[in-house]
Parts: C-alpha cells; sequence; structure tokens
C-alpha cells in the first residue's frame, strides 16, 4: 500500500495566473504583479496572502523600483511546498525524475530494462520515487502527483495509447490510473512527444521562442507542438505527429533504429537505441549514410511545420545525440520562392537545448501545470 501523499492545493484560476508569473519571474513585487494581471489592489493582496500563508509563494525584500507609496514585497516561489515525479516510459527502458515546484531537477535515474512490462516498469518507478526522495531528504508524501510520458500515439479517449510492440502491456490501457493505483496519488499521462516538448519549453528553446515545432527522434519519429507557450494537443491529442507528414516508402522516417540498423550494416552494432546513444559517435560509420536517408523527410516535415505553424523556431530533439542533430541541420531544405527578390524569413532549425532528460522533465511538469500553474493547458 502507498503511502498517503497531501494534496495538491485547491487554487482560484488567478491564483495559478500569479503563481505561473513569478515562477516565470521571479523578484516581481507584490504591487508589479498586480497590476500585470489587471486585479484591483485588494484582491491581488488577499489573493497573494493567502498564497504566502499556505507557503506555495516566499516574501523577499521591499523594494520601491520608483513607485510612489510604501516598498512592496518581492515574490518567488518556493520550491520546497510541493514535489512532482515524472515517469518516461521507453521502448526500452524507462526514467524517472523529481522536481521541486519550481520545476527544477531534484533527482534522476534510468533504468534499462529486458522486458518493459507493467510489473518491471512500475517496481522501478517506485525504486526511483523511494531513491530520489531518500537522497533528497524528501518525505515522499510531499510529492502528490506524478506525470507519465509513453511512447504511442493517443486513442481517442485520450486515455489510451497505441504503443509499440515492446509495450504491449500498455497498449490500450489507462496508463494514468495504473499509476495513481500503484502510487496512490494522481496521475496524468501524455504522449512522449507532448510532454518533451513541454520540458523545452520551461528550460530550453522555450526560453526565447514562444511558438516552436519539437521533432522527438528516437526509436520512433514524432514530436510536439508549443504555441504561445502551452502545448497545443489539437482534436485527439496528436497533434505533433510529424510522422505522418511522410509518404510510406517514399521517405523513411528519421529515427535512431534506422541509425543503429544503418550502421550495423557498416560493422558497427549496439544491442538497441539506449546503447547507441550512450556509445554515438558522430564519425562512425554508416552516420553519413543515415544523413544522406533522412534528409528529404526531415525537409519535407520542416517545410510542413514552417507552413502550418510558422514558429519562432524547429527543434530537433527527443533522443538524438546533440552532435548529430548539428550535423543533420545544415542538410534541411525547407523550400523558399522568392516574390519581388525577397523570400519568408528563415525559421532557425536547432538542436534541443533543455538540459538532461527532457521528456521525464516535461512529465513531471504535468502536475504542476494541472494543479498549480496551469491555465489554458489544453488547446
Amino acid at each position: 500500500m502507498a503511502p498517503v501523499a497531501e494534496s495538491w492545493p485547491e487554487l482560484l484560476v488567478t491564483e495559478r495566473r500569479m503563481l505561473a508569473f513569478v515562477n516565470a519571474n521571479p523578484g516581481v513585487t507584490q504591487k508589479e504583479l498586480g497590476a500585470l494581471l489587471d486585479l484591483p489592489q485588494q484582491t491581488a493582496s488577499r489573493q497573494i496572502n493567502e498564497l504566502l500563508a499556505h507557503g506555495l509563494l516566499l516574501g523577499g525584500e521591499r523594494v520601491s523600483r520608483g513607485q510612489r507609496g510604501q516598498p512592496s514585497l518581492t515574490l518567488g516561489i518556493n520550491p520546497e511546498r510541493l514535489f512532482s515525479l515524472g515517469v518516461s516510459i521507453m521502448a526500452d527502458a524507462i526514467s524517472v525524475m523529481l522536481v521541486d515546484m519550481a520545476g527544477r531537477e531534484r533527482g534522476y535515474r534510468r533504468y534499462r530494462l529486458p522486458v518493459m512490462s507493467r510489473a518491471a516498469v512500475l517496481e522501478s518507478a517506485a525504486a526511483g520515487l523511494a531513491e530520489l526522495t531518500g537522497e533528497a531528504g524528501i518525505d515522499p508524501a510531499r510529492v502528490p502527483g506524478i506525470g507519465v510520458g509513453i511512447t504511442g500515439f493517443i486513442r481517442s479517449d485520450r486515455r489510451s495509447f497505441n504503443t509499440p510492440r515492446s509495450l504491449d502491456e500498455w497498449a490500450d490501457v489507462d496508463v494514468a490510473e495504473i499509476f495513481a493505483e500503484r502510487f496512490g496519488r494522481p496521475a496524468w499521462a501524455d504522449n512522449d512527444g507532448n510532454v518533451a516538448a513541454v520540458g523545452e519549453a520551461l528550460v530550453g528553446v522555450g526560453r526565447w521562442a514562444r511558438t516552436f515545432a519539437y521533432l522527438y527522434i528516437a526509436t520512433g519519429f514524432g514530436g510536439g507542438a508549443i504555441v504561445d507557450g502551452a502545448p497545443l494537443h489539437g482534436r485527439h491529442g496528436n497533434a505533433g505527429e510529424y510522422a505522418t507528414m511522410l509518404p510510406p516508402l517514399l521517405y523513411p522516417s528519421p529515427t535512431l533504429e534506422l541509425l543503429r540498423q544503418t550502421m550495423a550494416l557498416r560493422g558497427v552494432e549496439f544491442a538497441d537505441v539506449s546503447a547507441l546513444v550512450e556509445g554515438f559517435d558522430v564519425g562512425a560509420p554508416g552516420v553519413d549514410e543515415w544523413i544522406a536517408k533522412v534528409t528529404d523527410s526531415l525537409s519535407l516535415v520542416c517545410g510542413a511545420c514552417v507552413g502550418v505553424l510558422d514558429p519562432d523556431a524547429i527543434v530537433l530533439g527527443g533522443r538524438i545525440p546533440t552532435a548529430l542533430a548539428e550535423r543533420v541541420i545544415p542538410n534541411i531544405i525547407i523550400p523558399v520562392v522568392p516574390r519581388r527578390g525577397e523570400g519568408r524569413e528563415l525559421i532557425p532549425i536547432v538542436p534541443a537545448a533543455a538540459p538532461g532528460d527532457t521528456t521525464a522533465l516535461g512529465a513531471a511538469a504535468l502536475p504542476l501545470q494541472r494543479c498549480v500553474f496551469g491555465d489554458g493547458w489544453d488547446r
């Protein structure tokens, strides 16, 4: 039986907006926050005091910043108030990350599993929760929610996933409910491409790009889209499934499994994609051949992203090594037809910038976004 966890706070929409703004702008003053959210001074003061009393906000020094009247209290998120656990379920491994309420990584584990059964995945996730909270000196009860990112597209019920064959035991089941029952606390699940895009939005390219397409390159190929700072899910939850842009048999999918197979034909063998990522050498035989195979596929997808989203950037992420992304990007061509001697503004294509395991981080952000910072989360 899982230990009883604390509950997420019940917050007003304006209180969530306050927390989200303070998290993105630490040091904002109480007076500035009320003005930016267009709230009456008394309302803003009352709600800020509630958040301070519940330990969700911390008050700092008082500053005037050239404003009339009494100096105003500076505000920051209390990172130690609550924590969240993120679990990334891949085709051949899982990773587990503990984050604090400010979204900072506080511990991480990765487990390569010979069989991705429910029992093995849940046991590894439970071990990760125990180990990470123990190392951080945190009571597990202060982790009131779990987020899960899983490979596979989302079914019409928005609760189950059509997973790869290696994840047969996770196909067509309510993933969030399975984790909630096992851990005795609320859980949320989403496609790994969507949650990786959220992680990138939090601590990577999202720091300068409000709208971007995130191409998730791993054992398979998918991704997500961030529009005005929030994930785009679409009608059935599968916005960002870029593999569907590639006509079968004409354009190979730009996956790391294809890279593993291509390198094996040149005498460089890896047991699985995890081993390839860990031992990757950008100068190894087969790498240039893979780039030649997938360049047209990536050019087609990137061109479509530009035409549909008009993003600030296109990000090559997932499990692709940065060195490989940097080799691929100069080969990608987005067609631009000049008119009156002038073409469209070029959209930068960049490697993912978020440090560490972006998918696990984005998964851990799910409970925080749903319960603390969320406003306009689903699109």
